[in-house]
């Protein structure tokens, strides 16, 4: 598996095998490549979800879990969702429900949670759209979704200095500490072929969402979409 990397096509098996392959260092690995930024993503994800004791919250493409751990410390029930056994296996000493299961065919009923979230997770699905109506239709009337996603900067100067780290330094950097750097050459390809801002935001909001807005973070290398489900 440390060779694996999917295409830009993203087919699910070897989307799935990829992420099996990074588990082992995928959460140093991600420090690292963002500068220890990764936290405070995940601490302003759980922020915007806006979360009370009680509610249930389903964490889609959550990998090891770390990204449920954080939305748990707002008393809510998180529950983590994953494709990639690996990862879900790399993960499994967190205290959180983990389930395995595929963003295009959710294994939940209709309304079962307060909300949802999808960190970093929704450009490697093969089909957005349908993964986002999915989480829709899981959502009950009037819950929330967040995605997390990496973006377009919105300063000229900070985007071309975030392309050339994306595609030179970013799979050179992975081949130091990422246990399958080769996937780290896909995910550099995949962020600079993902739709800007405006363009997530008119994705999700034809897809069973409503009040769309975003917020940039990092200077726009990453983006928080929020919406409310119809």
């Amino acid at each position: 598996m440390s060779g694996s990397r999917a295409s830009l096509d993203k087919q699910p098996r070897e989307v799935a095998a990829m992420f099996d392959g990074v588990a082992r260092r995928y959460d140093l690995t991600n420090t690292v490549l963002s500068f220890g930024r990764d936290r405070s993503w995940r601490r302003a994800t759980r922020e915007a979800l806006q979360l009370h004791p009680g509610q249930r919250v389903l964490d889609l493409a959550a990998g090891t879990a770390v990204s449920t751990v954080e939305l748990a410390r707002s008393g809510a029930t998180a529950v983590a969702t994953d494709f990639s056994l690996g990862m879900l296996r790399a993960g499994r000493g967190r205290c959180v429900p983990m389930v395995a299961g595929d963003a295009l065919t959710l294994p939940f009923a209709d309304e079962s949670f307060d909300a949802a979230t999808i960190s970093f997770g929704l450009r490697n699905v093969a089909d957005a759209r349908t993964a986002l109506r999915e989480l829709a239709r899981v959502t009950r009337p009037g819950g929330r979704l967040v995605v997390c996603e990496f973006s377009r900067p919105t300063w000229g100067p900070l985007r071309t200095v975030y392309v050339e780290y994306l595609m030179r330094a970013l799979p050179a950097v992975a081949r130091r500490v990422a246990s399958n750097p080769d996937a780290y050459v896909y995910l550099a390809e995949s962020i600079r072929a993902w739709p800007d801002q405006p363009a997530l935001a008119a994705t999700i909001a034809g897809a069973g969402w409503r009040d769309v807005h975003w917020r940039d973070l990092t200077g726009g290398i990453v983006a928080l979409h929020r919406a409310t489900r119809n």
